[in-house]
């Protein structure tokens, strides 16, 4: 078939709702959510893997503090994003290779520290809104924090105050076109992490790392556009996308096309929690000149893959 596609797996698929998050659950789930990636594998697709990071990189936030509190110093985000690459990037490969072992198929398999270049200026650095880590505090603690450690903390959903960093749009991905080659020769490859690692460049060129969540479905996006992909491939929650979800009188969208999306995204029918960041991500693909994208769950990829199940956006 030789296809190229980009499958964006979601960090809750990893740490599932309930789970404490320990290394055997992590394992499991992984090795769990690749039957359908097999598949894919088996009927010739050339593969690039992005993964989210929500739920590790927040315990990794609050093991952060905790080791503050030893007078261990702690590690900015940037770095934590970086490290959440490597953990999740290596269960994802050893789980992947066990899986083609047993069924018969030899294959590389890379995972790359995927950097990705943010513009400095970015609107979301004067009004950050990307909640992170999973710890609430009470209003005077968040004061205390604002003006301790210089974060920014906002009320969440009732239950209290949580940090909030910027989530930039990601404009430049390093090394895309050493992974475009990759793909191209058939190696499979896990970058782009959990949004990639947020850096800013100076204008000599130069680097540097900037405290920043980038969302994994607009990193996937300019990814999959860079690599040649005809399909970026969205796993999450549900089956297919929908039109007033949760409400009376849900409607499941077995296609959409260009203009549809942006329509009913403009309509407010895909909130920024949930749908609309993917949403957003399959317009900016698809603009790019992406043939399609295909929204659907870990359970049903193949079938949405065969067009019997999932939504599918095309121009």
């Amino acid at each position: 078939m030789n296809k190229t596609a980009l499958i964006a797996l979601g960090g809750n698929a990893i740490i599932k709702a309930g789970q404490k998050g320990t290394a055997k659950e992590q394992f499991e789930n992984t090795a769990q959510s690749l039957d359908g990636i097999v598949r894919l594998i088996q009927m010739g697709y050339r593969l690039c893997l992005s993964h989210g990071n929500g739920p590790q990189v927040g315990n990794m936030l609050r093991q952060q503090e905790l080791a503050e509190v030893q007078g261990i110093p702690p590690l900015p985000l940037g770095l934590l994003n970086a490290a959440t690459q490597g953990t999740m990037g290596y269960m994802i490969e050893q789980s992947l290779l066990n899986r083609l072992k047993e069924r018969g198929l030899e294959r590389d398999i890379l995972s790359i520290l995927t950097q990705i270049v943010v513009d400095k200026n970015d609107e979301s650095f004067c009004a950050p809104s990307k909640f992170i880590g999973s710890r609430y505090y009470s209003a005077d603690e968040a004061k205390e924090l604002e003006k301790s450690m210089g974060w920014t903390l906002k009320e969440d959903s009732g239950k209290g105050f949580r940090r909030v960093v910027a989530s930039p749009k990601p404009q430049k991905i390093i090394p895309a076109k050493s992974i475009a080659a990759l793909v191209e020769s058939g190696i499979i490859v896990i970058a782009a992490g959990g949004g990639g690692i947020p850096v800013i460049e100076n204008e000599k060129g130069s680097l540097s790392t900037i405290d920043a969540v980038i969302d994994k479905d607009l990193a996937g996006a300019l990814l999959a556009h860079e690599i040649g992909a005809e399909s970026f491939i969205i796993l999450t929650g549900v089956d297919k996308v929908c039109l007033n979800y949760g409400k009376s009188g849900q409607n499941e969208l077995n296609e959409l096309s260009l203009k549809e999306a942006k329509s009913f995204y403009e309509q407010g029918h895909f909130p920024a929690g949930s749908m609309g960041p993917k949403i957003l991500a399959a317009i900016d693909f698809i603009e790019r000149g992406g043939r399609e994208v295909i929204i659907t769950s870990l359970e049903k990829l193949v079938l949405a893959i065969e067009g019997r199940a999932g939504t599918r956006i095309r121009a």
